[in-house]
């Protein structure tokens, strides 16, 4: 998305109408997480920890923002590394309104790249939702920024060894959804399943509040995807249409797949089929057409319905928001598929020619692999080591009796509902 060649291609000079849409786009991308992502989690967790989740995504938010401000953008996005960047940008040094990146002023790239930072780490709280000490969270969710989705975005946004071996990734497949995925999972086999687990019922509390969220995050991911052609042009609109396009394929095939699976649709099982096809298709949503989109969507929807059945069913794992098999599968089966349909010459699936150039299929889905493999890899050792530091020095997990009497109450001493 920002290596230097496509830096090189684009026009420069400020351009309002490219500012104007990187500006809404911003919005739309943290409206994602506050409220969209705070509503949709707070919905799918028992009544007694509701306002937990909800004090973890806007913690997040303030936290992600200061790191980001500080070191991350600089670390991310400046430098020649091929690991990582420098300190030249600290506290966004030396960057004036008058700046450009491409055709927007560059505080405004900033920003809109602060917005993926927020919700990177917001999205790994669906894994340990419901019993990790709320300090915990705080110092897990700031290293694991600085030392995880920092380096990955310089490899492959910022001029990173991916970069240039010519990875796609157009809006975070791999940059985001997997690296939160993979964190996902890794959190819920350090901390352990919840108490009763498998054993009894644990229903979502408000499935009304994890819709309204849902819908939002749907809105949101215009601007997540839209937004990452950073300019107001026929990229945008195209990353536009084939994201809505693979959420809709994506509601359809986790429904159906439930249907014949247990008899019944589910409003649950739509919006997370929903999301499943949001996931799968933003990797290869600025270089794909819309059959090969639906395609991606359909796909992400009954390979992400089979991968939360094998986490939950057959490895016993409670990732209990099912971030790992939505978001890290679906990350990880659209980065690779991007691989295939950005190229030109197939026909009706072909993609738009918006891809950097693509010397042949085989040598690109290699390279895929290889970016895939590579982050997940990085991931999960970096956040196990992060956990277990941390559990040492703090504790991650909280007392059982605790863990009966809810986060809201033994961290926050508040109630979500006056019942």
């Amino acid at each position: 998305m920002l290596s230097p060649a496509v830096w090189a291609a684009a026009p420069s000079g400020l351009d309002k109408a490219d500012t104007a849409w990187i500006m809404t786009a911003t919005a739309l991308v943290l409206f994602m997480t506050l409220p969209g992502l705070a509503l949709f989690y707070g919905g799918l967790v028992r009544v007694r920890n509701v306002l937990s989740v909800l004090m973890q995504c806007f913690a997040i938010c303030a936290l992600a923002s200061l790191l980001w401000f500080a070191v991350g953008y600089s670390l991310a996005f400046s430098g020649n590394g091929s690991v990582i960047g420098d300190l030249s940008r600290f506290g966004l040094t030396g960057m004036q309104p008058t700046d450009v990146t491409g055709t927007i002023p560059s505080l405004l790239f900033a920003l809109y790249q602060m917005t993926f930072a927020v919700i990177t780490p917001a999205l790994i709280i669906g894994g340990f939702a419901e019993r990790l000490r709320f300090s915990a969270l705080l110092w897990f969710s700031g290293l694991w920024l600085l030392l995880v989705y920092i380096p990955v975005v310089h490899w492959i946004w910022g001029g990173g060894w991916l970069a240039n071996l010519g990875m796609l990734d157009f809006a975070g497949g791999t940059v985001v959804h997997v690296t939160a995925g993979v964190a996902a999972l890794v959190a819920a086999i350090v901390l352990g399943p919840r108490a009763g687990f498998q054993k009894r019922p644990m229903a979502p509390h408000n499935l009304t509040m994890t819709v309204s969220g849902a819908g939002m995050l749907w809105v949101g991911w215009f601007g997540f995807n839209g937004g990452s052609a950073l300019a107001a042009n026929g990229q945008a609109v195209s990353a536009m249409l084939v994201t809505h396009l693979a959420a809709s394929a994506g509601c359809l095939a986790w429904i159906g797949a439930e249907w014949v699976r247990f008899g019944k649709p589910s409003v649950l099982g739509i919006v997370t089929g929903m999301v499943a096809g949001l996931g799968t298709i933003t990797p290869a949503a600025g270089y794909v057409g819309p059959w090969a989109a639906i395609i991606i969507g359909l796909a992400g929807g009954l390979v992400c319905f089979g991968a939360t059945l094998f986490v939950e069913r057959v490895l016993r794992i409670d990732d209990s928001l099912d971030v790992f098999p939505v978001h890290g599968v679906g990350g990880m089966l659209g980065t690779l598929l991007a691989g295939i349909f950005a190229a030109t010459g197939l026909g009706p699936l072909s993609g738009h020619g918006l891809a950097p150039d693509i010397s042949g299929i085989g040598e690109q889905f290699g390279v895929q692999l290889l970016g895939v493999v590579t982050v997940l890899i990085y991931t999960a050792i970096l956040t196990w080591i992060l956990l277990k530091l941390i559990d040492a020095a703090l504790g991650l997990r909280i007392g059982a009796d605790e863990e009966d009497i809810g986060l809201d109450i033994t961290e926050h001493e508040e109630r979500g509902y006056d019942l």
